[in-house]
């Protein structure tokens, strides 16, 4: 085996000599896209306005897509979100299993018209009997699962996401475009500020 007596710098993409490598296992050696750092940055925003409700950002946004902006471009951006969770009533044995029921009946409908249409008899019994065996179902399981739980949530509530503002952003080459449109609108928005 011949070995070079002078040592030789690392190859690198575009050196002379790079074409007579050999295919290591995963095939040639192809140089990085990009400049090597990572995946490319998004492009720098503008905050047009700061609404304080989903609504009025959504008609800010409205009214610049009925002007031909390219809406494509902006963004409605919620700040200091707040899980909100609203207790809706007290949960009991009684109403997780007439909940139950309510969902086993429909379930059970469900099926009742699967098998009444290959019923050659009469299919409305058929149905009716699903309906009924899918609520009783449902009734002990949701009887079931409740009385599972042992008493440590015994309400229903519903869970949202709120925040205490909205703002419009724009990529910031179409700022002034979108800023001009929004001073015909006649909306005073709280602040336009670079992000």
């Amino acid at each position: 085996m011949i070995r070079p007596s002078t040592p030789t710098a690392a190859w690198q993409p575009g050196m002379p000599g790079g074409n007579n490598l050999p295919s290591g296992p995963a095939g040639r050696p192809v140089p990085p896209g990009g400049d090597g750092h990572g995946p490319p940055a998004e492009a720098p925003t503008v905050t047009i306005g700061s609404y304080p409700d989903y609504p009025s950002a959504q008609r800010v946004v409205d009214y610049l897509a009925d002007n031909r902006f390219p809406v494509q471009r902006t963004a409605i951006v919620g700040t200091n979100l707040t899980l909100v969770e609203t207790v809706l009533g007290r949960m009991t044995t009684g109403r997780a299993a007439l909940v139950g029921a309510g969902t086993g009946a429909w379930f059970g409908l469900f099926i009742g018209l699967l098998f009444g249409i290959f019923t050659a008899g009469s299919w409305v019994a058929v149905i009716l009997v699903g309906l009924v065996i899918g609520a009783i179902w449902g009734a002990v399981f949701g009887a079931v699962a409740h009385a599972m739980t042992g008493g440590q949530r015994d309400f229903t509530s519903a869970s949202s996401l709120r925040a205490s503002q909205y703002a419009v952003t724009v990529d910031a080459d179409q700022a002034e475009q979108a800023q001009q449109l929004l001073a015909r609108m006649h909306l005073t928005p709280a602040g336009a500020t670079a992000r």
